[in-house]
């Protein structure tokens, strides 16, 4: 069985699924599309704080794995997008700040690409992954 998962406390999707929840028996993957630091409006919610950005992205992953029954200690796969490797050198401290508020000391496969843009100009930051259970 599969079906999409768009948490209500999210913007409505338009042409996309927040996510996917993919269930064999026992055995349930969450394939995250890629989040941003959205409100509930679907606007970026801290224009220009790449850490503000990446608390608001984690805090929506949460509320997609929670709708899909599941938690940060379920994510296997990260990919972040950023705009600039520079900054997210500069605030690398605060991420760890960030990833220890939502995920504690659980660290999955992750990657880190510098993207020249994302699709919304004002997104800083974009997580992509994937959550097995």
């Amino acid at each position: 069985m599969k079906r999409p998962v768009n948490p209500s406390e999210l913007a409505p999707p338009i042409g996309f699924a927040h996510a996917w929840l993919v269930e064999h028996g026992e055995q349930k993957t969450v394939y995250l599309a890629g989040q941003c630091g959205y409100d509930k409006a679907g606007k970026v919610e801290s224009p220009g704080d790449l850490v503000a950005q990446l608390d608001r992205a984690m805090a929506n992953i949460g509320l997609i794995l929670k709708d899909a029954g599941m938690t940060f200690a379920d994510v296997v796969q990260l990919n972040f997008y950023v705009t600039s490797r520079d900054d997210y050198a500069a605030a690398r401290r605060a991420f760890g700040e960030v990833w220890r508020r939502h995920c504690g000391k659980h660290y999955p496969g992750m990657a880190l690409f510098q993207v020249v843009s994302l699709f919304d100009p004002q997104a800083l930051i974009e997580i992509q992954g994937i959550a097995a259970r």
